[in-house]
C-alpha cells in the first residue's frame, strides 16, 4: 500500500479537489468509524487509536500539518495491526488518488476577444446572469 501523505489528508480535508474531494472525505471518515477486526492485533493492543479522534482533529484545523500528519500515522498503526482495514483503507486510497489525478482542469484561451469568459471545476449551486448591451454593429 502506498503510504498516505499527510499533505493528501490536509488536501481532502480543506476540501480541495471540489466534490470529488468531500466524498473522498466522507469515505474514509465513514472507514474510520468502522469497528476494529475482531480477534486480531488490536484485540492484544490497548491504546491503539481507532484514527476517530485524529479525524475530528484535522476537520477542525483542516491546514494544520501536525493534525494530518497524527491521522496519517493512526491510519498507518490501525491498517498495520488490523489486515481488513488494511485492505480497505488501500481500496478506499487507489479510489482517491485516482479521483484526484482525474479532476485536472487545463484550460486555453486564444484568439480575438473575449467578453465573458468564466473558468473552474465543480461549480454548484451557482446562477449566472449575463447581460449583453447592443454593440455599435447591432443598432443598425
Amino acid at each position: 500500500m502506498d503510504p498516505i501523505t499527510a499533505a493528501a489528508l490536509t488536501a481532502l480535508a480543506g476540501g480541495l479537489g471540489g466534490e470529488a474531494a468531500r466524498q473522498a472525505w466522507q469515505g474514509l471518515a465513514a472507514l474510520v468509524r468502522r469497528p476494529f477486526a475482531r480477534g486480531g492485533a488490536l484485540d492484544a493492543a490497548p491504546g491503539v487509536s481507532t484514527g476517530e479522534p485524529e479525524l475530528a482533529s484535522l476537520e477542525g484545523a483542516p491546514a494544520d500539518p501536525v493534525r494530518a500528519q497524527a491521522l496519517a500515522t493512526a491510519l498507518g498503526v490501525r491498517a498495520a495491526l488490523d489486515g481488513e482495514f488494511r485492505a480497505l483503507l488501500d481500496e478506499w486510497w487507489q479510489r482517491a488518488q485516482a479521483t484526484q489525478s482525474a479532476g485536472d482542469v487545463h484550460n486555453h484561451i486564444s484568439g480575438g476577444t473575449q467578453a465573458e469568459v468564466f473558468q473552474g471545476r465543480d461549480f454548484s449551486g451557482i446562477t449566472l446572469h449575463v447581460h449583453r448591451d447592443a454593440g455599435p454593429a447591432d443598432r443598425r
